[in-house]
Formats: structure tokens, sequence, C-alpha cells
């Protein structure tokens, strides 16, 4: 069993990258993204499932064509390689991800 208190895990707010995984298995990596208000999500599409809960703060999300606000206690799937980013941060945004199989682990 892995246990993990996101209280324990390290303040990404002075962090020179915004995502932090700290779990990793073969069918799956999880880890923590943190976009402070105004900020510009630059990731790009990744090649595996992809779930994304939002711990706190607003914004909305773009998943190809469609946009939706987000904000705590919502839940996002996204599928692999499809384009998607957060827009419009209105407030410090903390978002657990969850990717299936591993982040990286399928490639291009």
């Amino acid at each position: 069993m892995d246990h993990t208190s996101l209280s324990d895990l390290p303040d990404l707010s002075d962090a020179d990258e915004p995502y932090l995984e700290f779990l990793r298995r073969d069918s799956l990596s999880v880890g923590l993204y943190r976009l402070p208000a105004g900020a510009v999500d630059q990731q790009e599409p990744h090649t595996e499932d992809e779930v994304y809960y939002v711990v706190s703060g607003r914004a909305s999300i773009v998943v190809a064509d469609e946009t939706s606000p987000v904000e705590a206690g919502d839940v996002v799937f996204v599928e692999r390689e499809v384009d998607h980013r957060f827009v419009d941060v209105e407030a410090d945004l903390t978002v657990l991800v969850f990717f299936a199989p591993a982040e990286g682990t399928l490639g291009d």
C-alpha cells in the first residue's frame, strides 16, 4: 500500500515545474499540478488517458473544441492524445492528475 497526504507534498508555488509526480506504477501514475492565477498552461496532449480532480482554485478547461469551467470537487476525463489545457485561471489552481497507464509509458 502507498499512502500520501497532500499536506505532506512540497508546496509547488515556488517550484520551477508546476507538476510533481508522487506515485508511479506501470498501470498508473499520479501527480499534483499547480497553476497560479493568471498562469498560461503549456501542456501538450499526452499519450495516456488522464483524469483531473480539482482540489482547489477556479479556471476553465478546454478539451478539443469544448470548454468547461472547473472548480474544487470537479473531475474531468481527457482521452489520450486529445488537445487540452486550463485557461482563464482565476484562482490558484491545484489539481490531482491520474494517468493510465503511467505517464510516458506509451510513447508517441
